[in-house]
C-alpha cells in the first residue's frame, strides 16, 4: 500500500511538471528562408563590387558614375574616375571592395531613380552597407559622409550618415527634411543652426575599429506622412531613431543621386537598397548573412 501510494505521488508530480511546460508561452522565430525571400522581394539596387563597380542588381539604371562637380552632371563618365578611389581583390567584408585611399575631389554616385523606392506621399526604405576603417587615424579633417542621397544637397532633403570633423568623432544620422521648411529665412551656416542640429542624431559607442568592419543600416518609415520615422542600426543592433518627422522631402527624382564615399577614407562594401522599412529580424539576418546580399539571389 505504502508503495501504490508512492506512485501516485511520483505521477502526480510528473503529469504536473508535463502540464506546465505545455502551458509556456512558445516563442516562435520567424523562419530565415521566409525573411530571405522579403528581403529579396524588397530589393531595389545591389552592390556587391565582385564583379566591377557596376550594381549586380538595379530596377534602375545599374552604372556606377564619376563626377567633378556635382553641379554638373551632364559631364559625368561610366566607372571610377576619381583620384583615391579603386576597386581592390579580396579586400571587402565579402570578396572585392571599394577603397577609398585619400580624401580628394569629385564624386561617384548610383542615381536614385527606381533604385530608391521614393514617393511624395509616403516612403519607406532602407539602406545597408559595410565599413572598415578607424575614423580618429583614417579620416583627414572634416566632416565625412560615407553616404548622402539627395537631390541637392547634405541640408535640403537628404538622407546620410556622417563622422563628425573632429577627433574623437561621432557617427551621426542625417534625415533632413526640405530646407524651405527648416530654415525659411537661411542666416548663418545651415550645419550651425538649431533647426538643422535637431534633425540629428548620433549613435551611441560606434563599433567602428582599424581592420574591423561595420554594417550600417539607415532605416526610413513613412516619410511624407505625419508619421515619418527613421532609424540607425550598426552590426544588428538599433543605435538611434528620429520619431515624428512631418516636414516634406522633397525631390526632382531625375537629379537625385546616390553618393559614395565623400571626403572618406577607408573601405566600403555591399551596398543595397530596398522599397520598405526593414523589420529588426530582417536587419539582424542581413547583418549575419554568410555571403552578404549576394546569398539572396541564388
Amino acid at each position: 500500500m505504502k508503495y501504490s501510494i508512492l506512485y501516485l505521488f511520483i505521477l502526480a508530480i510528473v503529469f504536473t511538471s508535463c502540464k506546465e511546460k505545455t502551458e509556456e508561452t512558445v516563442v516562435v522565430e520567424p523562419k530565415t528562408d521566409t525573411i530571405h525571400s522579403d528581403l529579396k522581394s524588397a530589393l531595389t539596387l545591389y552592390a556587391s563590387f565582385d564583379n566591377g563597380v557596376d550594381a549586380d542588381f538595379a530596377l534602375g539604371d545599374s552604372k556606377l558614375y564619376s563626377v567633378t562637380d556635382r553641379k554638373v552632371l551632364d559631364s559625368a563618365k561610366v566607372g571610377i574616375h576619381k583620384e583615391g578611389v579603386s576597386l581592390v581583390d579580396d579586400k571587402g567584408r565579402y570578396g572585392n571592395g571599394l577603397k577609398y585611399a585619400d580624401k580628394t575631389k569629385g564624386y561617384i554616385y548610383y542615381k536614385s531613380s527606381k533604385n530608391i523606392a521614393y514617393s511624395k506621399t509616403n516612403w519607406s526604405s532602407s539602406i545597408s552597407f559595410w565599413l572598415s576603417l578607424d575614423p580618429n587615424t583614417d579620416l583627414k579633417p572634416g566632416y565625412c559622409d560615407p553616404i548622402q542621397i539627395t537631390d541637392s544637397g547634405y541640408n535640403d532633403a537628404g538622407i546620410w550618415v556622417d563622422f563628425t570633423k573632429d577627433n574623437p568623432r561621432d557617427f551621426r544620422l542625417g534625415v533632413i527634411e526640405d530646407r524651405t521648411a527648416w530654415n525659411p529665412n537661411p542666416e548663418g551656416p545651415d550645419n550651425e543652426n538649431p533647426n538643422f542640429i535637431k534633425m540629428l542624431r548620433s549613435a551611441a559607442n560606434p563599433p567602428f575599429a582599424k581592420g574591423e568592419w561595420t554594417h550600417v543600416v539607415i532605416n526610413l518609415s513613412g516619410l511624407n506622412t505625419e508619421k515619418g520615422k527613421a532609424e540607425l542600426y550598426m552590426n544588428g543592433d538599433l543605435k538611434a531613431t528620429r520619431n515624428n518627422i512631418t516636414n516634406p522631402f522633397t525631390w526632382e527624382l531625375e537629379k537625385s543621386n546616390i553618393l559614395l564615399g565623400l571626403s572618406y577614407i577607408g573601405l566600403m562594401d555591399d551596398l543595397s537598397i530596398y522599397n520598405k522599412s526593414l523589420s529588426k529580424e530582417e536587419i539582424k539576418s542581413l547583418y549575419n548573412l554568410e555571403n552578404g546580399v549576394h546569398s539572396l539571389l541564388k
